[in-house]
């Protein structure tokens, strides 16, 4: 397979992309590269962004096999054979996937800052008190089983060609990098539909602004607009101070914190 058609090819690329981007032209001139908690997002992007999706994979094509012969010994359909889409031109199937797909996961974010026991894993994504590209990666890994677990069916009744499954991969890492990076931008009158820097750092605002938090979209910020969670009050400004309400309280440790969530509750 061509080096460009790997999704490890696109993480490094997208890496090195946006660390330029904030090298060239920083929006927070005094923020270090070498900022605090830099060796332990380290640690999250090589654990997330490859260890443990290689051990997801490892188990959840186990877990497909066992359900897929089970619903072959019921005379049920298999959902990957439903395939919905399967027939369908691949920009139609890019844009259905990319729709759903955050659809989703916007619905999914917000549960995971309104549901108590769903927030003690997600607090280790708030921890981050200097944005950049790298912090996109500092979440539990109890939130990839969340999000995988919330999108997996919907998702593969449509039949997405891989190709545009890599495609959607890729456009996730670099817009989401780029949504955390310390560089500014806002698209302009797009950003009623696209989320961004200057947008996705009152999400990380230690104040709410609403119920459970603010600015919930992942690529998309048009469902934050839509159901009233958006919250910009001007561009040019940033939080006073990132985080969460209780945060001293919160382990330091990568070990504690890989298992906070559970000795917590």
């Amino acid at each position: 397979m061509p080096v460009y058609l790997q999704y490890y090819f696109w993480l490094i690329a997208a890496s090195l992309f946006c660390f330029l981007l904030e090298r060239i032209h920083p929006w927070r001139k005094k923020q270090r590269v070498l900022r605090k908690g830099i060796g332990q997002d380290l640690f999250w992007l090589l654990f997330n962004g490859h260890y443990f999706g290689l051990l997801l994979a490892l188990v959840t094509g186990n877990l497909i096999r066992l359900t897929n012969t089970f619903l072959h010994q019921q005379a049920w359909p298999v959902p990957q054979d439903l395939a919905l889409l399967s027939d369908s031109p691949l920009w139609l199937q890019f844009i259905v996937f990319l729709l759903l797909k955050d659809f989703l996961e916007w619905n999914v974010h917000r549960l995971l800052h309104n549901v108590p026991w769903l927030w003690e894993f997600h607090k280790l994504h708030h921890s981050i008190e200097e944005l950049d590209w790298i912090g996109n990666f500092r979440f539990h890994w109890g939130e990839i089983l969340l999000y995988k677990a919330f999108t997996y069916l919907p998702l593969v009744i449509l039949g997405i060609d891989e190709f545009v499954l890599l495609l959607i991969a890729v456009v996730w890492t670099v817009l989401l990098d780029l949504n955390h990076s310390n560089f500014r931008f806002s698209w302009g009158p797009l950003r009623y539909v696209l989320n961004s820097s200057a947008m996705h750092v009152w999400h990380h605002d230690k104040e709410l602004h609403g119920k459970g938090g603010q600015n919930f979209g992942q690529v998309l910020s048009i469902w934050d607009w839509l159901f009233g969670t958006a919250y910009w009050p001007k561009e040019s400004d940033q939080p006073q101070q990132l985080g969460f309400e209780g945060m001293g309280k919160y382990p330091k440790n990568v070990l504690k914190r890989l298992i906070y969530p559970f000795w917590k509750r």
